[in-house]
């Protein structure tokens, strides 16, 4: 899709849950990317709002205030303010960070659901849910617990199983129970109201996948695998007491869902900011409702559906809902704004997951690195965290971080290259010209090979950010520093000036005129020489901390100091004119410091230490015996399974284990399967018109002369019989399963 021209950016970042801290999962997959990229407009001048806010809704919070034995209001005021304030002091730039707790979103949200509902928007749906009789309330899925029917852990929640992982819905517990009063739930009727995204499942069809095949993949990808099934309406109510009420009769004790909720307070959080400070950002409309806007979500991965499908729909409900139709089909305008129509996200730069030593960071497990922490534990270094989040940025893939990695990277990075290479350049001036920007004489070939190596970094960086490719953008931007190093290696300015101290002591020894004549045109030029190799290298330095003002914010205001600098423009980036001759520079100072092996260590026995509270996993040879052990729940997402309609199946000539499977997986075009359980169908012709489980990403395999394109799942049995898995309704073939 071609590149608009945008006026303005709206730029928001997702909303974290109010029942705990920040860790390095959320910094990497959204606060840090976020940040740069709106850092990265501000220097270019571009019209940029940057919305973040406090989640501060959900069960999640009510589990916690139960807990404790405190309200949640009690819950969200503390978590909110501890999130604000470590965002404050990590520099995620936020133009305004506000809460879903405010009046100003109450009533927005209220407002939003109440005009869905009044233009005929939502469906009213009667189901059976599970109900705590002796508490008179329905339940939750965290507010049950019960046997994992998959490991039989009895401490299994209704929405997942913490010791083996598995997605769970209340109804498959073994035996559940309530958390509140500890009795039997039982099923009860109840009403919510659900956004009919059936509806608009063509519109999404045509919006993502024909004009957005620019998003990244895993975005593009996950958007395909749910609008290849058939989309179902989606309750937008709960049952609930902590929330936002539903506006409308017959609605008693019950809020809006959470993530009906929640984006909307992208929005609310706008108004919010429009209102406090008019003048300067005019109304909140023009950030949502006009055209000429740009909104960008960053997000992590699991919030992808949310805000690419569910949120789109609201947005799109509200804007059909601006109009009416007469009997006679004339249409009839709102009395507010009649053409005023949300936007839809133009990129969803969404994140794959951060690991911290080659586990997955889990805040149940409390297995993170906090940020609130961080901050207590490595004061100052607040750059140095966001140097190696970016560094490691998991933006095509699951990446992992280790203590000694954020080590090394520090140490043999920003110390021995970009602030090594300062120092240097900054060190020298000092001692040779008491700290004044010497003048830059003629230049010699290794002068302009270093100057056409840096002169289009300012295009590269661009290229890089504008394509939500941070990490290769800060690689880029540290470039300069390696740049710099090899330059002034190469020229060793050190050596020039002792010949040019030698110079000087011959000077004093010499008689001739023509002795001193030809010693003083080569002290001149000796001088001249050392003048340019520092004046290039000091301009280097200046670049650099434009370069990495959108990534480094701390230190590059740390640079300009030292640099006696108030400000550079981005537009100077690549210049070799920043600072003039005769500047006085400030007092140089270690721009990063190394980081010792007892510091590391020291986050490596905190780590120990949550380690040893964790609960004990599931042992092998449990139920049914010989588990394997446990994996990465990424790596089971990397699997693509689907379901397959089995058009043919026959035994392999000339193989006694081999059946050759034809099957329909949605393509439109047939799949052929070789898999080795002959033995186990004597009549394989039966599978015929049997829907199979089948992994589609495997590569192809050549097996008996025959192109095997996936693998069959089977199921073995405590007596070593076997069984192709089937599925026991009328799915369609190419369904996703997960």
């Amino acid at each position: 899709m071609e590149q608009k021209n945008y006026k303005r950016i709206t730029v928001t970042s997702a909303l974290p849950y109010a029942n705990g801290g920040v860790h390095i999962g959320h910094l990497a997959g959204v606060y840090v990317p976020a940040d740069i990229y709106v850092r990265y407009l501000r220097l270019k001048k571009r019209e940029v709002m940057f919305i973040g806010g406090s989640d501060e809704h959900g069960v999640p919070i009510t589990v916690r205030a139960r807990k404790e034995g405190i309200t949640p209001q009690d819950v969200v005021d503390r978590y909110h303010k501890m999130i604000k304030d470590s965002f404050e002091e990590f520099g995620i730039s936020f133009d305004i960070y506000s809460r879903t707790t405010s009046e100003t979103h109450h009533k927005f949200a209220a407002e939003w659901f109440r005009k869905l509902y009044d233009e005929g928007k939502l469906v009213e749906e009667t189901t059976a849910q599970l109900y705590d009789e002796e508490a008179k309330q329905f339940l939750a899925d965290r507010y049950v617990t019960g046997e994992c029917p998959h490991c039989h852990n009895e401490g299994a929640y209704g929405d997942q199983c913490e010791k083996c992982g598995r997605d769970l819905s209340p109804t498959e517990l073994i035996n559940p129970k309530s958390t509140i009063s500890g009795s039997t739930p039982v099923m009860k009727e109840t009403k919510n109201w659900y956004l009919p995204l059936n509806e608009y499942q063509e519109w999404l069809k045509r919006w993502i996948l024909e004009e957005h095949k620019e998003w990244r993949p895993n975005v593009y990808g996950q958007c395909k695998s749910w609008l290849d099934m058939d989309l179902q309406p989606r309750a937008m109510t709960r049952d609930l007491d902590w929330g936002i009420p539903v506006p409308v009769e017959g609605a008693d004790g019950k809020v809006l869902y959470v993530w009906f909720d929640a984006p909307i307070g992208y929005v609310s959080n706008t108004k919010e900011l429009c209102e406090r400070e008019p003048e300067k950002w005019g109304n909140w409309e023009k950030w949502w409702q006009d055209e000429d806007t740009r909104l960008v979500h960053f997000i992590g991965k699991d919030n992808i559906v949310f805000h690419c499908i569910i949120f789109p729909v609201m947005m799109k409900a509200w804007n059909e809902a601006q109009t009416t139709k007469r009997p006679n089909d004339q249409t009839t305008k709102r009395p507010n704004d009649q053409t005023a129509k949300y936007i839809m996200p133009d990129n969803v730069p969404a994140n794959e997951f951060l690991n911290l030593e080659n586990d997955k960071i889990s805040t149940s497990r409390n297995w993170a690195v906090w940020l609130h922490e961080y901050l207590v534990d490595m004061p100052g270094k607040q750059d140095v965290l966001r140097y190696v989040l970016t560094a490691n940025a998991p933006e095509t893939k699951d990446n992992n971080f280790t203590w000694k990695d954020f080590q090394d990277r520090n140490n043999n990075e920003l110390v021995a290259v970009y602030g090594n290479f300062v120092n240097r350049a900054l060190q020298l001036t000092k001692k040779y010209w008491g700290g004044v920007v010497p003048a830059c004489g003629p230049w010699l070939d290794v002068d302009r090979q270093a100057i056409d190596e840096f002169k289009d970094v300012k295009a590269k960086v661009e290229t890089l950010l504008e394509q939500f490719k941070f990490r290769d953008a800060q690689f880029e931007a540290m470039n300069l520093a390696r740049i710099g190093n090899k330059y002034i290696t190469e020229c060793e300015p050190w050596k020039v000036w002792k010949e040019l101290s030698v110079k000087r002591s011959e000077l004093r020894d010499v008689t001739s005129d023509a002795e001193q004549k030809s010693l003083n045109a080569q002290l001149s030029t000796l001088n001249e020489r050392v003048e340019t190799i520092l004046n290039i290298c000091l301009q280097l330095t200046a670049n650099l901390a434009i370069a990495f003002e959108p990534f480094l914010p701390f230190s590059s205001k740390k640079l300009r100091e030292m640099l006696n600098i108030e400000s550079f423009e981005w537009e100077q980036l690549g210049s070799t004119d920043l600072l003039k001759a005769g500047h006085q520079l400030g007092e140089p100072a270690l721009l990063f410091e190394k980081i010792e092996d007892e510091v590391i260590q020291k986050q490596l026995d905190k780590l120990e230490a949550m380690k040893k509270e964790q609960p004990t996993p599931l042992p092998s040879g449990g139920a049914g015996g010989g588990f394997k052990a446990f994996v990465p729940f990424e790596d089971f997402e990397k699997l693509d399974i689907r379901v397959g309609l089995v058009k043919d199946c026959q035994k392999v000539k000339k193989s006694k284990k081999l059946l050759q499977f034809t099957i329909d997986d949605g393509s439109g075009t047939d799949r052929t399967i070789c898999s080795g359980i002959a033995a186990f169908y004597e009549k394989p012709e039966e599978l015929i018109g049997r829907r199979i489980l089948f992994v589609a990403n495997f590569a192809p395999r050549q097996m008996m002369g025959i192109e095997s394109q996936g693998m069959i799942l089977s199921a073995v049995d405590f007596d070593e019989s076997l069984s192709v898995v089937t599925t026991t309704k009328d799915v369609k073939p190419g369904s996703q399963v997960g």
